[in-house]
């Protein structure tokens, strides 16, 4: 009687977190801290089954609106730097997401790729899809977050395609976020013709 008092205790905690939660956000196993990881994770699995949050991918669930059109999910940036989070993991937005979240591209794509340092796993929201691919540490070697994204995009469109709208753009975005505390080891760290880009844009920048 008294262990199943506990439980129920345990249960109403957690259910009050989520009630307590604005929507779009994620739970883990591990969320709650003071409590045991697979226990949580199987009143976790039975709040999805009843409605009250909706299950991810293995250990993922969010807690979010139905409207007519289907769930509403956060940005999928936003998912995929949660569950970096919890996995101790890093995560890089590459090719046409990081184009799409830079505005180079509006085009949004039904597969949202990241590089991950953590485990490969694809997450279905809806109609889109969001891919981790392992990646080896060279490829986190650029710390900063915007020349991250920058130079993922550049890489995505190649050293001939960049067009002079796209150049123009991402010169704007250069000086609209500037990283000094990571820019010269970050030009270091990326590809030569697109260190000449940043180069040229923040020499003009100081004339």
């Amino acid at each position: 009687m008294l262990l199943m008092a506990k439980e129920n205790k345990v249960i109403n905690i957690i259910k009050a977190r989520i009630q307590e939660a604005p929507n779009g956000t994620l739970f883990f196993n591990n969320t709650f801290l003071e409590f045991d990881d697979e226990y949580v994770g199987q009143i976790l699995s039975d709040l999805a089954k009843e409605g009250m949050i909706h299950h991810l991918s293995r250990g993922v669930y969010l807690k979010t609106e139905e409207t007519r059109f289907g769930l509403v999910y956060p940005p999928v940036e936003d998912i995929a730097e949660a569950i970096a989070r919890r996995d101790n993991a890093q995560v890089i937005p590459t090719g046409a997401t990081a184009q799409n979240i830079l505005g180079l591209s509006t085009q949004v794509p039904m597969n949202a790729v990241f590089l991950t340092s953590g485990s490969a796993r694809k997450i279905k929201l809806g109609g889109r899809t969001i891919t981790f691919r392992r990646a080896v540490p060279k490829n986190f070697a650029v710390k900063g977050r915007y020349t991250c994204l920058i130079v993922q995009a550049l890489k995505a469109i190649g050293e001939g395609n960049v067009t002079e709208e796209d150049l123009a753009h991402i010169q704007a975005l250069i000086l609209a976020h500037p990283e000094p505390g990571t820019i010269q080891a970050d030009l270091a760290a990326m590809p030569y013709w697109i260190r000449r880009i940043f180069v040229k844009t923040l020499k003009n920048d100081k004339q």
